[in-house]
């Protein structure tokens, strides 16, 4: 079996400062600035129940998604989460980032598990904005040098993200 990349292990290293870091440092000032809403039961348990719901469907998405790029962008013996065909069928032919667009709600969906007020309204938007700010200047150059002129044309036809695409990020597809 192949080692995971280096591009990759810097991925799940961010994740982990992420979701492990947002939540110390949130906890922290929820303890100084909303030590009533931190201590209440009622907050966590209504922040949980949108927060379970958000992370199983991402988790859908990912899966979903996943196993798509898995079937259609690998040829030969790769290591672990890479790809090397160009994936433009299927939900990557209606946005080509959908993994990413489920996963950039995964800090929100956290924060609202953690039941943490500074998580939710402060860390997790704007960590969803460093996320989505990764995509458009670290994985598009990444996939640009990596299938040059394909993408380009890819680019042009296919937007980063769209809502049109919802549905068929929740169903599996082979």
């Amino acid at each position: 079996m192949k080692k995971i990349g280096k591009e990759n292990i810097f991925r799940i290293v961010m994740w982990l400062l992420f979701l492990v870091g947002g939540a110390v440092l949130s906890i922290h000032y929820d303890k100084i600035y909303f030590y009533d809403w931190f201590n209440s039961t009622k907050f966590h348990v209504a922040t949980m129940i949108p927060g379970y719901i958000l992370l199983k469907t991402i988790i859908k998405v990912s899966r979903n998604t996943g196993r798509y790029l898995a079937k259609h962008g690998r040829e030969g013996d790769l290591p672990p989460l890479e790809v090397n065909k160009l994936v433009t069928t299927g939900i990557y032919g209606c946005m080509r980032h959908p993994m990413h667009f489920g996963l950039i709600f995964f800090p929100l969906a956290f924060a609202l598990l953690v039941g943490s007020p500074v998580f939710i309204m402060i860390l997790a938007p704007f960590e969803i904005l460093l996320l989505v700010l990764m995509i458009k200047f670290y994985e598009e150059p990444q996939a640009r040098k990596k299938f040059g002129q394909a993408y380009d044309e890819y680019k042009k036809q296919v937007p980063f993200f769209s809502l049109k695409c919802i549905r068929q990020l929740l169903v599996s597809s082979s």
